[in-house]
């Protein structure tokens, strides 16, 4: 089935124009929350702390994996969190030899400072949303996020058809 005349055209391309908008105004803006804390933290290293925290400790090869990026990225993503002291490479305790990264005490302190800046900015920007509505987003924005991780998993598993992943199909 082509998935791309599923559903109504119009609104096919308002999703993936409102997408593009979105992705543009996120990295022009970073989300990076409000006062003090506004865009402190980029992208790369909220989403590696945050990880840490929420399935604790881990090598660099389980990292990488759970975030659907190679080893060299993460390695070099994590290098300047080491040097600032917000992760700390340990041994592995099981495999001495093996290393382990573990978020810091500072690096979870300023983690909940960017948390909570960020909470604020959305809070702000949804103030008019119900309750409910804030939850149809946070699922629907969620499903959406889990279904282009399973997409670029498979792309990563099977070769691609390199005219559908073209630079003009984007």
């Amino acid at each position: 089935m082509d998935m791309t005349t599923v559903g109504d055209p119009r609104v096919l391309d308002t999703l993936q124009h409102e997408v593009a908008v979105f992705a543009r105004r996120a990295e022009q803006t970073r989300l990076g929350g409000v006062g003090q804390v506004r865009n402190s933290m980029d992208r790369a290293a909220y989403l590696l702390l945050n990880r840490l925290d929420t399935e604790g400790p881990m090598g660099v090869k389980a990292l990488a994996a759970s975030m659907g990026i190679d080893s060299s990225t993460v390695t070099r993503q994590v290098a300047p969190l080491v040097d600032t002291g917000l992760v700390k490479r340990t041994s592995h305790p099981e495999d001495g030899r093996a290393v382990v990264l573990q978020l810091s005490p500072r690096g979870l302190s300023r983690l909940e400072e960017v948390r909570s800046s960020r909470r604020q900015l959305m809070a702000e920007l949804t103030h008019d949303w119900t309750p409910e509505e804030r939850e149809t987003f946070c699922a629907l924005l969620t499903r959406f996020n889990t279904a282009l991780s399973a997409r670029q998993a498979a792309a990563q598993v099977l070769p691609s058809d390199a005219s559908a992943e073209s630079p003009q199909s984007s």
